[in-house]
């Protein structure tokens, strides 16, 4: 019952899409961590220098393990850069450090979808976590359309969250590149590169967006099934 005879139009676009951003993203990270900044500036400094120039000075940006796992933390106020960014000097670490750095400027100026997203994450991790456990409740105990609706409503959640995501995601982006242009980290020749590294980025939240949205998509088409 969870999968309709339709299923493959709303779940395979979904999975091409998102190893195309994930492809897309490796292949011209690795490109542009190889190409070095004119100014020999690392990702930790331009990340420091774009937060000091915000008036960010109380904002420690720190050094993680693993591979992209940078991230703004606005609970901690505080950034996180993977080593390969905090100290590299190429382009790609840049324009990844930039991007965070980009999330503080948000938090700062009270950015309103940055705002909501942040409500909207103890909720959402809720629904991550409840949602497929209900359908198989419903299954179980023999009632799949009698729980299908609050399971397409608590994903509903999920899906307005990745919606939400897409213009926190370009609006730092955009935020990076007009700092590291307008502070001089980067050259007018170098914007082109960060700006590929930056917008293959930002694909990957596309493609979990149009995923999200062609699943509730189709756990609507299965609720028509019981009319």
């Amino acid at each position: 019952m969870i999968f309709s005879e339709y299923w493959f139009w709303f779940f395979i676009p979904g999975l091409i899409l998102g190893l195309y951003a994930q492809i897309k993203l490796s292949w011209t990270y690795k490109r542009y961590i190889h190409v070095p900044t004119e100014t020999g500036i690392s990702g930790g400094e331009a990340a420091r220098e774009i937060l000091d120039r915000a008036g960010l000075h109380d904002l420690p940006v720190h050094e993680v393990r693993g591979h992209l796992t940078d991230h703004y933390d606005p609970m901690k106020k505080a950034l996180f850069l993977s080593s390969e960014n905090f100290h590299g000097r190429s382009l790609a670490a840049v324009g990844v450090a930039a991007h965070e750095a980009g999330h503080a400027l948000q938090h700062k100026s009270a950015y309103a979808p940055l705002n909501l997203r942040m409500a909207m994450v103890p909720v959402t991790q809720f629904a991550s976590a409840a949602w497929s456990g209900i359908l198989l409740l419903g299954l179980v105990t023999g009632m799949f359309y009698k729980f299908l609706g609050i399971a397409i409503a608590i994903f509903a959640v999920i899906t307005l969250f990745q919606i939400i995501t897409l213009p926190v995601e370009f609006n730092a982006s955009s935020r990076a590149k007009e700092q590291l242009l307008r502070l001089g980290l980067v050259g007018p020749r170098e914007a082109s590169g960060v700006g590929k590294v930056l917008n293959a980025a930002a694909m990957t939240y596309v493609a979990a967006m149009v995923t999200s949205v062609l699943a509730l998509l189709h756990l609507l088409l299965l609720s028509r099934g019981r009319d």
